[in-house]
């Protein structure tokens, strides 16, 4: 019997989606937007934005620098959120499963933890379905020019990375989640 391949990549991600996403359900705008420490990279309005070149093409920017400083800033939940449903699913989705333009210019960010989990939830099935929809050719198949310098790469090391980037991100953020409900609970106790 032939191993599916397309069912385990797809598996690595949807098991971690699974118990990060239900957790996400309470997420409120207050900590969505927290910022555990000066100097966080963030979602925020234009004029607001802390960097030089923040990305966004509607009122609200994402706090960007590139090349990135180093060490890199700390971000919050509404910075990670938008990177894994833009950057991470929705420039994926754009060049290879007929997701919409993505780029820096174009992208309108959520402006509360609602809308954001919509956006996160809409790119994140669409990266799944498209996915799904690769056979074993098609993983073998290179990603092609939309990747640039890794063009030559097979579809299945982009799925590896995509799924790798999310799991991190996403587990950045229930870290975050986590340290909000402490600090909470903290500062309720003096």
């Amino acid at each position: 019997m032939p191993f599916d391949w397309t069912t385990q990549l797809n598996e690595q991600l949807t098991w971690h989606w699974d118990h990060v996403r239900r957790r996400l359900e309470s997420l409120t705008d207050d900590e969505y937007f927290w910022e555990p420490v000066e100097g966080c990279w963030s979602i925020r309005p234009r004029a607001e934005a802390r960097t030089r070149t923040p990305i966004g093409a509607g009122d609200l920017v994402m706090d960007m620098e590139r090349p990135e400083p180093q060490p890199p800033p700390v971000t919050t939940i509404a910075w990670r959120l938008a990177h894994v449903s833009g950057s991470v699913f929705g420039e994926r989705n754009a060049n290879h499963f007929g997701g919409p333009p993505v780029d820096d210019r174009s992208i309108v960010w959520p402006g509360d933890a609602r809308a954001a989990l919509a956006a996160l939830d809409d790119a994140y099935a669409t990266w799944v379905d498209g996915v799904n929809g690769l056979d074993a050719d098609g993983l073998l198949r290179p990603v092609g020019p939309a990747e640039g310098p890794f063009a030559a790469l097979p579809y299945a090391a982009l799925v590896l990375h995509i799924n790798r980037e999310a799991i991190h991100h996403l587990a950045e953020v229930m870290l975050l989640r986590d340290l909000y409900g402490a600090s909470d609970r903290r500062a309720a106790s003096l």
